[in-house]
């Protein structure tokens, strides 16, 4: 039920089910809808007092009807994902929309969120279903092997999905390469079998957010 029109615009499709999404991003609806405004990022007390201590925080609305929806965020690039019973562990920023039947929940990613200060927590969203996801410009998909492991600028992460393991590794990262480096030198190492969803722009990772 989640297509794209376009790159930045998703529609979905709704009859009589749900579909949850970032807080204000609808941007047209037809037929006959309802909205319910939700607390995202993990579900129960559990999920409410992970968001207040790492602020890995979603505003979500929920939309159901009959009819079709349409969102967009800032003129970002959505890329669609399909789970198969997997999961999806995605920077809470980056998650525009996912099925109402998906789990969203949070888990720690270790020191990367707190050198990085993006939160030491990554939403994680789990199931079958459709999530959709932004990104900075046309995300690029890379594919981690065990012979092959992955090194990501914090900053230009995305998502992943698939049996990988994450590590912080310090020492060295593409910006002090260059000479041109703001003093925070880190990076993700990411190895299994699995994919990696980057953009080609860099968020905020100046620490000191948590």
């Amino acid at each position: 039920m989640f297509r794209l029109q376009g790159s930045k615009t998703l529609a979905v499709d709704l009859t009589g089910d749900a579909v949850k999404a970032k807080n204000g991003s609808m941007v047209a609806y037809d037929g006959r809808m309802t909205f319910k405004k939700m607390s995202g990022g993990g579900e129960g007390l559990r999920g409410m007092v992970t968001r207040r201590l790492t602020g890995e925080q979603m505003t979500v609305m929920e939309v159901s009807g009959q009819g079709t929806c349409y969102f967009a965020d800032r003129a970002s690039e959505i890329n669609l994902v399909s789970l198969h019973g997997d999961t999806l562990y995605v920077e809470a920023s980056n998650l525009l929309a996912t099925d109402a039947g998906l789990r969203t929940g949070t888990t720690f990613t270790g020191l990367r969120g707190g050198a990085s200060g993006n939160g030491l927590f990554t939403t994680t969203v789990e199931g079958t279903g459709q999530a959709a996801i932004l990104s900075d410009g046309t995300a690029v998909l890379l594919r981690v092997s065990p012979q092959y492991p992955l090194m990501v600028d914090p900053g230009a992460y995305i998502a992943h999905q698939g049996r990988l393991q994450q590590n912080f590794q310090a020492g060295v990262n593409f910006r002090t390469l260059m000479g041109e480096g703001s003093g925070e030198a880190f990076q993700i190492r990411f190895e299994g079998d699995g994919l990696v969803y980057v953009q080609p722009s860099e968020r905020n990772t100046v620490g000191g957010d948590v």
